[in-house]
């Protein structure tokens, strides 16, 4: 295991912008270029919750480094059960981990899964790179297929397996900008396609939370039977308001939550 979060962050990005080229260009164009103001929020991953690899399997890397419980959210209509982990040290990034229930999905589905994790070297879920180490199986298009007919949640899990599924810009450290709206903005100018699905601000002031992201970039796929374009990971932004006490919210909304989930559907 990683001796602390920084060190765990750092392997976590390097993984991500390989997937993500565009998070790299929405980092720096976002950044006011004197200092590093563009603090990660959150990131999330996906598994299932089969016991070999369940979302307490991939929360160990992150109690290891000192993170702790902190909330759970459940998602009815995409069958996701998820739970967030915070760090003593208020600049670690907090850490959003959901997972598929698939005993509620059809047993084609069931099938499929139980055979791509059976693939997994026992060994491997407590390797140091875990959680960013991708995917351990083959799998060849027409399961990729079946799979997204069903739940892109899984079909993403099965071509990009164990690594961040997004990062987050903190909106609330840019020093440049004031508003979820402004960020927007300067990334529609730039040609980056944001997701709309329950609008591109996610949440308000209300909730104590407003949230946006771009649709996922597309990358190459080696499936067991040629090389497919599919859709990879993306970026958020979070600007987050005071609870009553003046700290700033630190927790999920999941009505939003479940429509960030959808910045991976196909474009």
């Amino acid at each position: 295991m990683h001796s602390n979060f920084k060190d765990l962050f750092v392997a976590l990005w390097q993984d991500y912008v390989q997937l993500t080229p565009s998070a790299e260009q929405i980092h720096a164009l976002l950044g006011s270029g004197q200092q590093d103001d563009v603090i990660n929020d959150h990131i999330a991953l996906r598994t299932f919750n089969l016991d070999k690899v369940g979302l307490d399997k991939l929360a160990a890397h992150f109690i290891a480094v000192g993170y702790r419980e902190a909330g759970e959210y459940h998602f009815e209509a995409k069958k996701l059960y998820a739970k967030h982990f915070e760090h003593p040290d208020p600049t670690a990034p907090k850490v959003f981990i959901s997972e598929l229930l698939v005993e509620k999905c059809s047993p084609m589905l069931q099938q499929a899964v139980q055979k791509l994790v059976d693939q997994i070297p026992a060994e491997a879920v407590t390797a140091e790179n875990f959680i960013y180490s991708g995917r351990h199986w083959n799998i060849d298009q027409a399961t990729y297929r079946l799979l997204l007919e069903e739940s892109e949640y899984a079909a993403w899990m099965a071509v990009w397996g164990f690594r961040a599924n997004h990062f987050t810009v903190s909106v609330n450290a840019l020093q440049n900008f004031t508003s979820l709206q402004s960020v927007n903005q300067t990334l529609k100018d730039a040609g980056f396609p944001l997701n709309t699905s329950g609008g591109e601000i996610k949440g308000s002031a209300d909730v104590l939370l407003e949230q946006s992201s771009t649709l996922a970039d597309e990358a190459e796929v080696a499936f067991t039977d040629g090389v497919l374009s599919v859709p990879s990971c993306f970026y958020e932004f979070a600007l987050r308001y005071p609870t009553a006490d003046g700290s700033l919210y630190t927790g999920f909304v999941a009505a939003s939550a479940d429509k960030i989930f959808e910045s991976t559907n196909a474009r």
